[in-house]
């Protein structure tokens, strides 16, 4: 049998607020209910009214500022900068432990976001402007596999889903990371890094006509869901192989 190292005894879940699955589930039904909702053709209107309303008061100055604030929740380089911090908490502490949030949100995000955008296949509202130039009643439905994949991957916004998941991570990453160096981090800090980015790219998304509002709203659910998850799980208490020795160590406010 494979022995582990570095395994605490009382493997449990961290405890979450609000505690219970009960949130969870609701998040996850507001989900189904919103794209069961979507999918039957409701809330059409509410998406067309905050388009049109944000179309018609997007000077060029606002839309360059809104484009600025929108890259805070570009998926790629958020990955690479959480990866890049959890193997420099690695490095420092020596433990592989550290690595395991960003590689964990990665997987969860790879196989949730992608899968969702491609099976509801949503053009943005945008895609009545440009390519592929559909009228603005087209652009609303889900399910519209006959289009490109690349002109149909509006629902969920992955911007805010996105966003959600690695500013959780980046603020879980960061505390055990300043610690290092003899640094604490405020509690209201960590709030801020977890709330504000994702409400910027929230508003800036939908203002930009990057997405309906439904599209970010469920961005918002699923990525809410999946940060509960994510902060569930014991870091230090997960068992990993013997082999790796002393990098298998606890890692210091990683838990």
């Amino acid at each position: 049998m494979r022995q582990t190292s570095g395994v605490r005894p009382d493997l449990r879940l961290r405890p979450v607020r609000p505690a219970g699955w009960w949130c969870d589930g609701l998040l996850l039904a507001a989900l189904v209910a919103l794209t069961v909702a979507l999918a039957a053709g409701h809330l059409f209107g509410l998406d067309r009214a905050v388009a049109d309303w944000s179309a018609a008061h997007r000077p060029t100055a606002a839309r360059w500022v809104a484009m600025a604030f929108n890259l805070l929740g570009q998926g790629t380089p958020l990955t690479l900068l959480a990866a890049g911090l959890g193997v420099l908490l690695a490095w420092r502490v020596r433990s592989v432990r550290a690595v395991l949030p960003p590689v964990t949100a990665f997987v969860l995000t790879f196989f949730t976001i992608g899968p969702l955008k491609v099976w509801t296949a949503r053009p943005a509202p945008s895609a009545s402007v440009k390519e592929p130039f559909l009228s603005p009643e087209q652009t609303l439905p889900l399910f519209q596999h006959e289009l490109p994949v690349r002109f149909a991957q509006s629902y969920p916004s992955g911007h805010v889903a996105n966003a959600i998941v690695w500013y959780g991570v980046l603020a879980l990453l960061l505390v055990p990371l300043l610690r290092t160096v003899g640094r604490t981090v405020p509690a209201g800090l960590v709030t801020v890094v977890r709330v504000v980015p994702p409400t910027v790219v929230f508003c800036t998304t939908v203002y930009l006509g990057w997405h309906w509002l439904t599209d970010s709203v469920a961005g918002l659910l699923l990525g809410l869901l999946l940060d509960r998850l994510l902060r569930r799980v014991p870091w230090n208490g997960l068992p990993l192989p013997a082999r790796l020795g002393g990098w298998a160590r606890p890692v210091d406010q990683l838990d």
